[in-house]
């Protein structure tokens, strides 16, 4: 008789098991289907919240100002947001294409002149004499000194097309990451709710501390590293224009990369200033360095205080998370890993204060 009931029991726990196994298969079979389906959209709808968050203070002054039209708020906020994405880009894009197309011409017909270098290149240490050496020739046979680095140009050309290629798919689901903060930002409160509740469910009673430190964390590194990199790009371009560089969209868009990833623009602002000392009237050489100088400090300045603005984890802490974020996911590895990293940071600081907490009441009980 007891044979016959172990019999059933296991049975039942076989056809429970089984049946388990098979809900689970299909719920996973669906995640893993909508997952397919919406992927596609996953970068710009995080943009989309990232961008929605970092523009929801200057959203709500302009509501304010429009009388509470929330939707016509929203609508000049994306359109402002998009003059501003898509207004350097075109001017930028447009000197590139204009300097590029020079080039060519000049190549073409013969007219490219290239004025010798100074005396005082060849006294360089290590790249003084190799530098001179080729500059001469450039100065003297163009096409010659081209052949020399004949497989150097492919390989930048190449890159070169690839990066442009990605920059124009990255511009272009930046404007749909806009028009979706557009939509989201009118819906702030209700998604501002869903978020609070879904970090109380994972967290417990600090559920809604972490999620304000999420959004402060987002809007911090928003303003503290892209809206430096993009203010410090915009100044080091009009100096490119002014002083007449040859493809200044080019070099401004490699000092955007350059300050979003930290390495700073000077790599790319002091070549130009000795280009232009062997090359420009002695005015423009001196008025380019001088105005260089401030740009390139300008991060030195702006991102400690935009970074710590509003947030109560160490700057350090942001900057650690955006930076190795950045360099595992690219862009939007910067919001990603500062967030990471800052949530990190107070859960580990929470659990250690409960457990110094814990051992002094035990201390106290002991006692």
């Amino acid at each position: 008789m007891q044979a016959v009931e172990s019999s059933i029991t296991d049975k039942v726990f076989l056809n429970r098991a089984l049946e388990a196994a098979i809900r689970i298969s299909l719920v996973a079979l669906l995640v893993l289907w909508c997952f397919d389906i919406v992927q596609p959209f996953i970068i710009p709808i995080i943009w989309g919240v990232i961008i929605a968050i970092a523009a929801y203070p200057g959203y709500l002054q302009l509501k304010k100002y429009l009388g509470g039209r929330s939707k016509l708020a929203a609508v000049l906020t994306s359109t402002i947001l998009l003059i501003l994405v898509l207004g350097p880009t075109i001017m930028l894009t447009g000197t590139l294409v204009e300097s590029t197309k020079n080039i060519a011409e000049e190549l073409s017909d013969g007219s490219l002149t290239i004025p010798p270098p100074a005396e005082s290149i060849r006294s360089w240490p290590f790249i003084g004499e190799d530098l001179d050496r080729f500059w001469r020739l450039a100065s003297q046979n163009t096409e010659a000194a081209l052949k020399q680095i004949e497989p150097q140009l492919k390989a930048a050309g190449t890159w070169l097309l690839t990066a442009a290629a990605g920059t124009g798919f990255a511009i272009l689901q930046f404007i749909v990451a806009i028009l979706i903060a557009g939509v989201l930002m009118p819906n702030a409160g209700a998604g501002y709710d869903a978020a609070q509740r879904i970090a109380t469910r994972l967290t417990g009673e600090r559920g809604g501390e972490i999620a304000d430190l999420a959004e402060s964390t987002v809007r911090s590194v928003a303003r503290g590293i892209l809206g430096v990199a993009l203010i410090q790009s915009l100044l080091a371009g009009i100096g490119f224009i002014v002083a007449g560089v040859p493809a200044a969209g080019l070099w401004a868009l490699l000092c955007l990369l350059l300050s979003v990833a930290q390495i700073g623009i000077f790599v790319i602002m002091i070549p130009v200033i000795i280009y232009l000392f062997n090359t420009a009237d002695l005015v423009v050489a001196v008025g380019f360095l001088i105005w260089s100088i401030p740009v390139g400090l300008l991060d030195n300045v702006l991102k400690p205080i935009l970074l710590a603005r509003g947030v109560k984890t160490p700057m350090v802490i942001i900057f650690i998370g955006a930076i190795g974020g950045f360099i595992a996911s690219g862009i939007i590895g910067l919001f990603i890993g500062a967030v990471v990293l800052a949530l990190s940071w107070e859960l580990f600081l929470t659990w250690l204060n409960n457990e110094t907490t814990a051992t002094e009441e035990s201390v106290k009980t002991t006692g």
